[in-house]
């Protein structure tokens, strides 16, 4: 009945062990290390290539595109490498799928002189212009979508995106369940949070992943297939499928990257109970932008905060019932009992080392 998958994006130091972003870093260093990854014929056609032809296997560059004046892409000013694992019908064979993937590429990384580190934002650059500046054909292109005219926003942000599905549900169904991701989101965003640095140094909580982006970009995405089914939002809530599999999927955006992929299948057990769960009744169709900024800076030492994340756990526990998935819920449990997330315990390990270099290198 349920459907899972993950994307999730790697950043990377360099040989030097510099953060190898797009200042740093070519579209060829790590088309290379793509170049060398396996393809799967059977993975198609549940995963979409895309236009311009970079994402033709599991990992694929991430990256700003850069057009000519018509659909040709360029150039493709890149910010790391993406894992996408294909469609799951348990939540534990798309995260083993990753943990397999993830581990190739690492291999393959390292032999190019790139390590995998945990980012979740630029830790040293706090906006993206691309140079050369935009053409006419391209300032056209990015008001086709209020996503499109935020892309900018992505090219310092790292996290997944936690793919469910169910099938059989109606499409208002679907929306519904898209809107209580969106409502509920600030209270689930926490348990994930690791982005603390910004601009060279401490930032002053604990995500400023969710503080920048969640508000300008959608919490939950929800993939339809009829234009007239679509839902006006900025940012969206709801995007026409590009290809059957993604009808009807449930794309959640917010959180942070994760370098022990336990926590995606605790925050997917989480998502599938509160898809089964019809007790909280809050729904939003945008984000409360001022809500995850405060969620971002104080995580679960806000009373509110910890209270609504207390309840959206226990909510979705109570849905799960005797569903073995129940189990997974517990590294959550751990995290909002202790009141600590992976940010606090980068921010120990910065201060005790005093580089942000060397405390991405402790990560994964």
């Amino acid at each position: 009945m349920f459907s899972f998958g993950i994307e999730h994006e790697v950043a990377f130091l360099n040989h030097q062990g510099k953060f190898a972003d797009f200042v740093r870093t070519k579209f060829a260093d790590f088309d290379q290390i793509v170049a060398r990854l396996p393809i799967y014929s059977s993975d198609y056609p549940q995963l979409r290539v895309g236009d311009a032809g970079i994402k033709k296997k599991r990992w694929y560059i991430e990256g700003f595109e850069r057009f000519a004046d018509s659909e040709e892409v360029i150039d493709c000013l890149v910010k790391g490498i993406e894992i996408r694992t294909t469609i799951h019908s348990d939540i534990q064979g798309a995260v083993t799928e990753l943990t397999e993937s993830f581990c190739l590429l690492r291999e393959v990384a390292v032999s190019f002189g790139f390590m995998p580190a945990l980012v979740s934002f630029n830790p040293y650059h706090t906006v993206f212009e691309p140079q050369p500046r935009l053409n006419d054909y391209e300032i056209k292109r990015r008001q086709a979508s209020p996503e499109k005219q935020t892309a900018h926003i992505p090219m310092l942000t790292y996290g997944p995106d936690l793919n469910i599905s169910v099938a059989g549900l109606s499409y208002e169904r679907v929306i519904d369940i898209g809107k209580k991701l969106t409502y509920y989101s600030p209270y689930i965003v926490p348990f994930s949070y690791s982005s603390p640095f910004y601009n060279g140094s401490l930032w002053s909580g604990l995500s400023v992943r969710t503080f920048i982006r969640t508000g300008k970009r959608p919490a939950a995405l929800v993939f339809v297939q009829e234009p007239e089914q679509l839902i006006k939002s900025v940012p969206s809530l709801t995007k026409i499928a590009r290809i059957p599999a993604e009808v009807g999927r449930i794309e959640f955006k917010a959180c942070d990257s994760c370098d022990d992929f336990s926590i995606y299948a605790a925050l997917l057990a989480l998502l599938k109970g509160l898809v089964l769960d019809e007790t909280l009744q809050g729904r939003a169709i945008i984000p409360d932008a001022a809500l995850h900024q405060l969620s971002a800076k104080a995580g679960f030492d806000n009373e509110d905060i910890l209270m609504n994340a207390t309840k959206v756990l226990q909510a979705a526990e109570v849905a799960l019932g005797d569903d073995p998935d129940a189990n997974l819920l517990t590294p959550l449990k751990l995290i909002l009992s202790q009141g600590k997330t992976k940010s606090h315990e980068l921010i120990k390990v910065f201060q005790r080392v005093g580089s942000i270099e060397e405390t991405l290198r402790q990560t994964y």
